[in-house]
């Protein structure tokens, strides 16, 4: 990274992590790191904490094209970072050798009728706001693929496919896939509803097209990763994978199925 020395931090502060960012910020000048206070003028952007404080650091950055983000975590679960903030010998270590890579993250691109769309790098999910199932009939592509009737369903990309996804015993996903998974919650199945029943993996290149039905539930909450958005009356949702990928700086030896493994394998 000898062209990449702007670093902006996003972060909680409290008394907790104060005084372990400040020997992360004499660590950083040591290799002649710069901390700066603006996202533009960053070209790394770091992360401190779980996995929910980097899908907001995304967020309140804009997803930057021109920008490496790293997540080091502090003290929380997180499947994104390989850094610990208690460990400033490993992040140290990382910094003056070549164990760490840039790895490609794809993204979801969402669109609520017809609006300016957004960006996930876990999901996008849109469930109903009230005790009763809604109805959304489901395109892939220009085909008309089922009828849902049910709670909602999650649109995952491979990075994303170990959290909500994996909750509703959807695939895991390799992430050097470009593709995104439907996920059915709770889908209701008779003789005038019938979905798939499963998961669902959806190449890159693919549209997927959520109509909702207007039978008086008509408010749903649609999610991007971590947050609920505050759309109303929505009635037609596009999702794609998107053009533009995240970049991450990465362990070499601390791999996407090392994590599996660690996570969900290992005692």
């Amino acid at each position: 990274m000898p062209d990449r020395k702007n670093v902006y931090l996003h972060y909680v502060e409290t008394d907790e992590t104060k005084h372990k960012v400040e020997h992360l910020r004499e660590l950083g000048k040591k290799y002649n790191f710069h901390l700066v206070d603006h996202i533009g003028d960053a070209n790394i952007i770091a992360s401190i904490g779980g996995d929910g404080t980097f899908l907001q650091s995304l967020r309140r950055t804009n997803f930057q094209e021109d920008c490496l983000y790293l997540a080091i975590n502090d003290d929380h679960l997180g499947f994104y970072s390989d850094f610990d903030l208690d460990n400033l010998e490993g992040i140290e270590e990382a910094m003056k050798t070549d164990m760490v890579e840039v790895l490609r993250y794809p993204l979801l691109e969402v669109t609520v009728d017809g609006q300016k769309s957004f960006y996930c790098l876990n999901e996008c999910s849109i469930r109903s706001t009230v005790i009763k199932t809604f109805v959304i009939d489901v395109y892939i592509d220009d085909l008309h693929f089922e009828t849902f009737r049910g709670d909602g369903l999650v649109i995952s990309t491979p990075t994303g496919s170990t959290a909500y996804n994996k909750s509703l015993k959807g695939a895991i996903v390799d992430p050097r896939l470009a593709s995104m998974q439907l996920t059915e919650m709770a889908s209701l199945n008779n003789n005038e509803y019938r979905t798939l029943g499963s998961p669902l993996l959806l190449s890159g290149d693919r549209e997927l097209v959520l109509r909702i039905v207007q039978d008086g539930n008509d408010y749903p909450i649609i999610g991007a990763d971590n947050e609920a958005l505050s759309i109303r009356n929505s009635k037609e949702v596009k999702i794609r994978v998107a053009d533009r990928q995240v970049k991450m700086l990465k362990l070499k030896d601390n791999s996407f199925l090392h994590k599996v493994k660690r996570s969900f394998i290992n005692q």
